[in-house]
C-alpha cells in the first residue's frame, strides 16, 4: 500500500463527504474519468467530475461511509477498490424524478485509480433498482403480497415447467 495514495484517498472522501469542491477536485488528474456503469454516465476531467458531484450533492445530499462487513483493499497495479455505501435523502430531481424526500443508504463498489499522484479514474457500481425502489420511484419487490424468499408463482410455474422439459 502507497501511503502517500492511502493520504489522498483519505482527503478526497473528507472533501466529497463536507461537499467541498475546491477540496475534492484538488485531490483529482486534470484528466480523470468517472463513470456510472448504473446509469451509464460518464464525466471527463476537473469539469465533469464536478458535474458528476454536483448531481449527487444537489439531488441526494450523499455522504459516503463504510459499513459494516464492507471492506476496501489495494489491487495489483496500484488501484484501490471498496464496498462503501452512500447515505442521503433525495432532495433533487433525478434521471426526471422528481424529490421525494426519501432517505437512501446505497452500497455500492467503487475502483480507483491513480495518475502522477492523483486520483485518475472513479468506476461506479450498484444496482439502479435498489435506489429507484428507496425513493419510491418503482415498487418494492414484494409489493402485491409476494413473500420474501420464495418468487412470484409466475416464475415457480415456469421453473417447474423447465425442470421438467427433455433436453
Amino acid at each position: 500500500m502507497d501511503q502517500q495514495l492511502a493520504a489522498l484517498v483519505g482527503r478526497h472522501l473528507t472533501a466529497e463527504n463536507g461537499q467541498d469542491l475546491a477540496g475534492t477536485l484538488a485531490t483529482l488528474h486534470p484528466e480523470c474519468v468517472f463513470e456510472d456503469f448504473a446509469t451509464g454516465q460518464v464525466w471527463h476531467g476537473h469539469e465533469g467530475a464536478a458535474a458528476h458531484y454536483r448531481q449527487w450533492w444537489t439531488t441526494f445530499d450523499v455522504m459516503v461511509k463504510r459499513g459494516p462487513g464492507q471492506s476496501g483493499g489495494w489491487l495489483e497495479g496500484g488501484g484501490y477498490m471498496a464496498e462503501v455505501t452512500w447515505h442521503g435523502r433525495h432532495i433533487g430531481r433525478f434521471l426526471g424524478i422528481e424529490p421525494t424526500g426519501r432517505t437512501i443508504a446505497l452500497p455500492f463498489v467503487v475502483t480507483l485509480s491513480f495518475k502522477d499522484g492523483l486520483m485518475f479514474s472513479e468506476r461506479f457500481h450498484y444496482d439502479l433498482a435498489s435506489l429507484l425502489r428507496q425513493i419510491g420511484a418503482i415498487p418494492s419487490r414484494c409489493s402485491g403480497g409476494c413473500s420474501i424468499g420464495r418468487p412470484p408463482s409466475r416464475y415457480r410455474e415456469n421453473t417447474i415447467a423447465l425442470s421438467r422439459s427433455e433436453p
